[in-house]
């Protein structure tokens, strides 16, 4: 297998913990994602490790039997630890409160509680086997104060942190679960819904909560059902039902992933895919419910977006090389001169996952992220399309996709030119949509001026979005001054990309103009020019009509299409004057600000400087008289004003034609 073909890999800097053994208890907290090491029952030490803990939390509590669960509060100032079916002990580690231990025991005569779970800094949940009992954590009195208590009875329960949702797991058959949100000291009954099980008439197992995961994904709670055997006899092999569950309202079977095969499973979610672990063939595979699938009416079906592969192999180091890395002070693996790091067992027994994106191997002491690598599915999904729907959903994409870009402009991986447009149409599509976005919050800002902005929310401009400026100074302008490149294919590149734009009625930037002006003059292809500026290919700008001036050595007529665009612009009344004036154009000066009504106002001065400067002394005479009688008609007078600064001029004047050539006043 190409070393370039792992999609996923483990992070490189794990959160390494004294490994599970008979002294030694391992015990996972999946709200603060730390990890517990609990020796002798705690006597000895409890050394506890999180993933943003830059110094491992240790400390010592007395012996009083086995640890069954053990966690922090959210803030970590109050441990819970549970050592008994009926109660939860606890010690605070707030500075001057009693560090002294106290008890609650749960509520509900003969229940045995499964387990418990921390909604925030002083709120906590007891599941039993017959409820569930919410509880405020009072640390000064050293008590608990319940808040609300739900008789159900219960197999299993899981938890989602991100979610603050607990899904308890009811009926003979496990299969029916009712969801509790928790929230500010309140909690919510969500809809209950039921697991469909398979249609048969030999004796169904009961839902495991191995084959249950919960986790965000695109920003709505799902339910993940791991389904051993399709429920569609025509359809072998396991399948993953994703069941949708909102806030309120009932939950909905949304998805099936088709895993085409049998065995053990485990699941994460990363970067918003699911990921499906095998251990029998120690492969993954991912799936993306955003992209298109099959919808059979009730349900989409999706197959696995890329290939099988596994995990990016990891090397473990020797017993005794672990370092502290100074970046972050976390252990990492580092061996020492001349010793060979072991390659990790993959895929082993021993893993354990935990949602979203976490797996654990106790036995060898070690947590690790999984992580989504875009660079080797870039030459694994050869669909462009495709590619492009799947990479705009990734949280670090913008390289690649660029890298995507230039490569499909590449002589060597170049793309037709319909798929070129295609994936164009795709990124301005997200563009425009984040366009939208500012400008809704700009409205919401400017319309409720002087009252509070809290409710509006700037839009996050994600990776996702590649604006022009992306495209020309990593793409577009790199792929222009390829030498191996035909010209014609330039052209119609930097068209499509126009169109594009046009087409999702974003304002095209005028460099991106500039780029096709420069590419036709660079091959000399100014009748394409010319049809391009007739036509409106190119839009007007007053940047790009200087761009033409600027070519009139190369190509005459640019300067006559300048002057075009800038009279359509009709904001560039001035830049017009200058550019005449700059040619000693004067006479075409003073006629285009006749045309336009504006010789009244004009400054004299500016138009007979320009005059002199030709060295044409009737050009001058022409230029003067036509001043002196502009002045006549509106003060009666042909007289400059001092304002004016034309003394200068009229004693030139006076050198060149004589005293007597100066128009009189109608007065005298």
């Amino acid at each position: 297998m190409d070393s370039g073909d792992f999609y996923l890999e483990l992070s490189d800097r794990p959160v390494l913990f004294e490994k599970a053994t008979n002294v030694n208890s391992v015990f996972f907290d999946e709200a603060n994602k730390q990890v517990f090491a609990v020796r002798s029952g705690g006597a000895t030490g409890v050394v506890v490790k999180g993933p943003e803990d830059r110094i491992p939390i240790s400390f010592r509590m007395e012996d009083k039997g086995e640890v069954k669960c053990i966690k922090f509060s959210l803030g970590n100032k109050i441990l819970a630890v549970q050592r008994t079916n009926k109660t939860v002990d606890f010690i605070n580690l707030i500075q001057d409160y009693s560090q002294l231990e106290y008890s609650q025991e749960c509520k509900t005569k003969n229940a045995r509680i499964l387990g418990f779970c921390w909604t925030s800094a002083t709120e906590i949940v007891f599941i039993t086997d017959q409820g569930i009992e919410f509880y405020q954590v009072l640390a000064e009195k050293r008590s608990l104060k319940l808040l609300k208590s739900q008789s159900i009875n219960v197999n299993w329960y899981m938890y989602c942190p991100e979610s603050c949702v607990i899904l308890l797991s009811t009926a003979n058959l496990c299969n029916v679960l009712q969801p509790f949100h928790f929230k500010s000291g309140t909690m919510a009954k969500m809809a209950k819904f039921e697991i469909e099980l398979p249609a048969s008439t030999a004796k169904v197992a009961k839902i495991s909560e191995r084959d249950i995961a919960m986790a965000t994904i695109y920003g709505q709670l799902y339910v993940l059902f791991l389904r051993h055997h399709a429920k569609a006899s025509s359809s072998p092999g396991a399948e993953v039902v994703l069941y949708h569950l909102p806030r309120e309202g009932p939950c909905k079977k949304m998805h099936i992933l088709k895993l085409n095969r049998t065995g053990k499973f485990a699941l994460n979610v990363v970067d918003n895919l699911v990921v499906v672990h095998h251990q029998d063939t120690e492969t993954s595979v991912i799936f993306d419910i955003r992209l298109r699938g099959e919808f059979d009416g009730t349900v989409t079906l999706h197959q696995p977006v890329l290939p099988a592969r596994s995990i990016h192999p990891y090397q473990i180091p020797i017993a005794g090389t672990n370092v502290c890395h100074p970046a972050t002070n976390t252990e990492g693996p580092s061996a020492v001169a001349g010793q060979i790091p072991i390659p990790c067992k993959l895929y082993s027994s021993s893993w354990i996952v935990f949602q979203p994106d976490i797996i654990i191997s106790a036995s060898e002491g070690y947590l690790w992220y999984l992580r989504i690598k875009l660079a080797p599915i870039v030459h694994l999904l050869t669909d462009k399309g495709r590619l492009m729907d799947f990479l705009l959903q990734r949280k670090d994409c913008k390289s690649v996709i660029l890298s995507v870009c230039s490569q499909m402009l590449s002589e060597k991986d170049r793309a037709p030119l319909p798929v070129i447009a295609t994936v164009f149409d795709k990124l301005n599509c997200e563009y425009k949509k984040y366009l939208e976005a500012e400008h809704s919050y700009t409205l919401a800002v400017e319309s409720s001026q002087g009252r509070s902005n809290a409710l509006v929310k700037r839009p996050v401009r994600g990776q996702a979005v590649i604006d022009q400026s992306d495209m020309y100074t990593h793409v577009l302008s790199v792929f222009t001054d390829l030498k191996e490149v035909p010209h014609k294919f330039i052209i119609a590149v930097l068209m499509e990309y126009i169109r594009s734009l046009n087409q999702s009625q974003i304002p095209v930037q005028h460099y991106l103009y500039e780029l096709v002006i420069k590419t036709l003059v660079q091959h000399n292809l100014f009748y394409m020019l010319h049809q391009f500026l007739q036509y409106h290919v190119l839009s007007d700008s007053k940047p790009l009509a200087c761009l033409l001036l600027s070519l009139e050595s190369v190509y005459p007529p640019a300067h006559q299409l300048s002057l075009d665009m800038l009279k359509r612009l009709s904001t560039a009344n001035d830049e017009i004057v200058e550019v005449l004036l700059s040619k000693h154009q004067v006479l075409a000066a003073l006629r285009f600000i006749r045309s336009i009504g504006g010789h009244d106002g004009a400054s004299a001065r500016k138009f007979l400087d320009a005059a002199k400067q030709t060295s044409d002394d009737m050009l001058f005479y022409t230029v003067f008289r036509f001043f002196e009688q502009r002045n006549l008609r509106l003060r009666g007078n042909p007289n400059f004003t001092p304002g004016e600064h034309c003394e200068e001029h009229v004693t030139f004047f006076k050198n060149l034609f004589g005293e007597q050539s100066l128009l009189k006043s109608t007065a005298s």
